[in-house]
C-alpha cells in the first residue's frame, strides 16, 4: 500500500517552500517536456490542494514529483485543473493509476 500524499498548508507558497526544503527542485511548469518525454518514470510523492475560501473554482494544486530513472525530484503547480493542458491530463492520470494501485 503506498503512502498518503496529499497535505494542508496555509498558502501554495509554503507548500512548496516545504517541498524545496525536501530536495523539490525542478519546476516542472518550466520544464514540461520532461514530463512528457517519458511520463511512465514519474510518480507523484505529494499533493497539495488549495481552495479559495470565497470562491471554490479558485482552486490550486501543487504536485511534488519524483523521476524514478534519476530520483529528481521537482514540483508542478496548476490551477483549477480544467485540463487545457497535455501535462494537467497527465498528472491527472497518473493520480488516478497511484489510487487504482494503493
Amino acid at each position: 500500500m503506498k503512502e498518503r500524499i496529499q497535505y494542508r498548508y496555509k498558502t501554495v507558497s509554503e507548500a512548496l517552500e516545504e517541498l524545496k526544503k525536501d530536495g523539490y527542485t525542478i519546476d516542472y511548469n518550466i520544464e514540461k517536456d520532461q514530463l512528457k518525454s517519458d511520463p511512465e518514470s514519474f510518480d507523484i510523492t505529494f499533493i497539495y490542494r488549495y481552495e479559495g475560501m470565497t470562491d471554490p473554482d479558485d482552486q490550486s494544486s501543487v504536485y511534488g514529483i519524483v523521476n524514478s530513472n534519476n530520483n529528481e525530484k521537482g514540483v508542478y503547480v496548476v490551477g483549477n485543473l480544467s485540463l487545457d493542458d497535455e501535462v494537467d491530463q497527465f498528472l491527472v492520470e497518473l493520480e488516478i493509476k497511484r489510487r487504482k494501485d494503493s
